[in-house]
């Protein structure tokens, strides 16, 4: 039968405060932390309760009874995702902090890094830490805010409509930015238009509380809200309050001119454009001088293998096998070839994931794209790449990235530029020990 608890949220919030941080993993625990036992799809966090007790928790929430301690370190709740949730709105009602939250279909994470890196030269900046982006992981995001927090960056994602309106009403964002809109989580959203609208609840929630929101004016699915009174707006091409120009390519890596400066970026593709203009906007908005932004620009460097050269004996590798979407594959596919101006190119493509009914068709898409490529090899990975159609030379199809990685150990990579990209499901990084 289901029980009925009335959770005294001051008390909670008391036993937070004295905490020394928030935990949900027990493979996490340290001494003094507050731990949120979760119920997930393939397991249950209860059953942790008391080893992470006994491992140095100072507090424990439990949401099954059968687990529950009856003492005053255990909080026995309804449901602990809603609330860990509550506690963050209370917390978010406490502090001063000023919040950006960043969604948007490819991009979110490093704008993220990119704007934490100029803010912080300022000012006292936390932001959203890996892809804690959802409905447990923006609370935790909140609940790492301090009283002295000046500026929090809160990354949102989303694969369903109405889920960036319950992220926003937890995170209660000032200030808001969606990147771009592009073909990602068409399973869960439906359609593109799905998309458009999902991400815009950041921009609608902001407007109703009068924020500001940031807008890229070249974008031109944002232009609608360029005219709010509330809109602060950045472009190269378009009307805005900051023009931004690219400066071409120096080393492969992407440079912008602002306010007759140059400024300096350890980034690659004409894609990283706007995250960068995006962070020299919001950073000047913010009061930041040129020198300012320039430091925490040329600062960031990219990791966990999103738009990384790596270089392997004579052979040069961009990795970006953190994720893919057909958007964000053609934009990296168009850099890569750009970038790269020998005809001895291999192109390694992992299936991407979350398209539902689309998926056959853009699958289709990209390898149709890719048809005109002037590459050495394509190998594709996964059984979407390996169900489609190939009318294209010099093609290898696996179903596993394990199949995959025994035919590409065998190839004697001489002088050659790769491209490695994947949905995070495969981890195709991990091909990168095959490459000789």
């Amino acid at each position: 039968m289901p029980f009925f608890i009335f959770m005294d949220i001051e008390k909670l919030y008391t036993a937070y405060l004295n905490s020394s941080k928030v935990c949900t993993d027990t493979r996490k625990i340290s001494k003094g932390v507050i731990f949120f036992c979760i119920k997930g799809p393939k397991y249950d966090g209860n059953k942790f309760a008391l080893e992470a007790f006994n491992s140095g928790a100072k507090y424990i929430v439990v949401d099954n009874p059968k687990y529950f301690v009856k003492n005053s370190k255990f909080f026995l709740v309804n449901n602990s995702i809603s609330t860990i949730q509550d506690l963050a709105i209370y917390h978010r009602s406490k502090i001063k902090t000023k919040i950006i939250a960043i969604t948007g279909s490819n991009g979110k994470t490093t704008t993220k890094e990119l704007l934490l890196s100029v803010l912080s030269i300022k000012y006292d900046t936390i932001a959203t830490k890996k892809n804690l982006n959802n409905h447990i992981g923006v609370p935790l995001t909140i609940l790492n805010f301090k009283n002295t927090t000046e500026f929090g960056i809160v990354e949102m994602g989303a694969n369903h409509l109405g889920e960036i309106n319950l992220l926003c009403k937890i995170a209660d964002p000032n200030f808001g930015y969606i990147t771009n809109f592009g073909k990602a989580h068409l399973e869960g959203f439906g359609s593109f238009d799905s998309i458009i609208k999902g991400k815009s609840e950041l921009y609608e929630y902001i407007i109703r509380k009068n924020g500001t929101i940031f807008i890229n004016g070249d974008d031109k699915h944002q232009i609608k809200y360029q005219n709010k009174s509330n809109s602060y707006t950045f472009s190269k091409e378009g009307s805005s309050d900051l023009k931004i120009s690219q400066i071409n390519f120096k080393n492969k890596f992407i440079n912008a001119y602002f306010k007759k400066t140059e400024i300096k970026s350890n980034l690659i593709g004409d894609y990283n454009f706007s995250n960068i203009s995006s962070a020299i906007a919001i950073g000047t908005f913010f009061n930041l001088n040129i020198d300012e932004i320039s430091i925490g620009i040329k600062n960031y460097l990219p990791l966990n293998n999103r738009s990384q050269w790596v270089n392997k004996g004579s052979n040069t590798i961009l990795m970006d096998a953190y994720n893919a979407n057909p958007s964000s594959m053609r934009f990296s596919l168009v850099s890569f070839m750009k970038n790269t101006n020998s005809k001895k190119r291999v192109i390694i493509l992992g299936d991407m994931l979350e398209l539902g009914d689309y998926s056959k068709k853009e699958h289709q898409n990209l390898i149709d794209f890719i048809s005109d490529f002037e590459i050495e090899k394509l190998i594709l990975i996964g059984e979407n790449f390996f169900n489609s159609k190939i009318k294209i030379k010099n093609i290898y199809k696996f179903k596993t990235i394990l199949e995959a990685s025994e035919f590409i150990k065998k190839i004697k990579f001489n002088n050659t530029n790769i491209f490695l990209k994947g949905s995070r499901g495969l981890a195709l990084e991990n091909i990168l020990k095959f490459i000789n």
